[in-house]
């Protein structure tokens, strides 16, 4: 076993954590949060993975639901594709693995939505097999021990990433050593403020002993995120709002919305087209969302309905009580939207 290892190995004995909800448990536990984890912290998935737990506790259980309730338990998460490709990944285990996930990182990568470092996890902790891993945390660890230079999501630089992260794989004790790397690039040697005082290999970390810890790995290049904008239609009538289901691709694939459009005037069409007459209108707050690639202004216009006009009663849209609604599988900017509807009712 590596130096390096075996320092990981007991300090993941003593310092690491230990209480994690899906530590010891099944590789459909395991695999559920690798999942959750992709892109989210760990403070966050906990309660998503607990209420999704208690809600499908097996892999027949997930198979068995529909998406819309998959979706509904992802809501405000992000990332809508990940609980997509759980759902199908469920399903597709039930009819070729009878349920059971299965064993082998051949297959196990070959499932809708994991990629190599997620499936190497899932071996190492679900199944004590001797794969490496390579996740952001761990990127940034090895990019400072090692003292590789670059942003970590070039090609080729994150080529020698790997390299480092299979050259330093012990032969035993992989799933404590898994662990202690993510233990380690979470609660150690953290992006900002790392705890270099902490940090069990400092003695030979080259971003430590040339004093560059803040310097490696490199940032990804700036580069101006596009904005986009965005004018959602909340209809009311009553306590009532109109959502429609998005195509299941792309942005809030498969989720519950108000009607949406480029401009307050391509809205305003649709109302005329639609027949829809308001009582009366409000231009609520504009407002920002953040994706990975862009940004989304968001303009809500909410209109009060003397009724609900048969045009827009179609396949794919729904009225729904603001309570009801804020159940469905709605993406996070429609929560906030909802939420404030809810509280202007009361």
């Amino acid at each position: 076993m590596s130096n390096f290892s075996s320092r990981l190995i007991r300090w993941q004995h003593r310092h690491g954590r230990h209480d994690l909800p899906w530590q010891g448990a099944s590789a459909y536990h395991v695999w559920l949060s690798e999942i959750m984890l992709q892109q989210t912290q760990v403070a966050t998935v906990i309660p998503y993975y607990q209420r999704f737990i208690a809600s499908f506790p097996s892999i027949a259980a997930l198979a068995a639901a529909g998406e819309e309730q998959v979706l509904a338990h992802w809501s405000g998460l992000g990332y809508y594709a990940r609980g997509r490709n759980l759902h199908r990944a469920a399903q597709l285990i039930a009819v070729q693995y009878g349920g059971e996930f299965p064993r082998g990182f051949e297959q196990i990568i070959e499932l809708p939505g994991v990629g190599r470092s997620t499936a190497a996890a899932i071996c190492a902790l679900a199944f004590h097999q001797r794969h490496a891993i390579l996740d952001g945390n761990v990127k940034r660890v090895l990019a400072r021990y090692c003292g590789i230079e670059g942003w970590a999501g070039d090609k080729k630089i994150e080529a020698q990433l790997w390299q480092q992260a299979e050259a330093l794989l012990p032969q035993r004790d992989v799933a404590t050593y898994t662990q202690a790397l993510m233990d380690m690039g979470a609660t150690v040697c953290t992006r900002r403020k790392p705890e270099c005082g902490e940090c069990p290999v400092r003695a030979d970390c080259v971003a430590h002993q040339t004093r560059r810890v803040h310097e490696l790995p490199a940032p990804r290049p700036r580069k101006a995120a596009p904005e986009r904008h965005a004018t959602f239609l909340l209809l009311m009538h009553g306590g009532d709002v109109l959502l429609e289901k998005r195509p299941g691709s792309g942005i809030w694939g498969g989720l519950w919305c108000p009607p949406q459009f480029d401009d307050e005037g391509a809205a305003k069409d649709w109302l005329v087209r639609n027949g829809v007459n308001a009582i009366r209108g409000e231009r609520l707050e504009t407002f920002t969302h953040t994706f990975t690639h862009f940004k989304l202004h968001i303009a809500p216009l909410l209109l009060r309905l003397a009724y609900k006009p048969q045009q827009v009663q179609q396949p794919g849209s729904v009225w729904l009580d603001v309570v009801d609604a804020l159940n469905a599988a709605i993406p996070a900017p429609v929560r906030k939207l909802l939420e404030q509807l809810d509280r202007r009712m009361v």
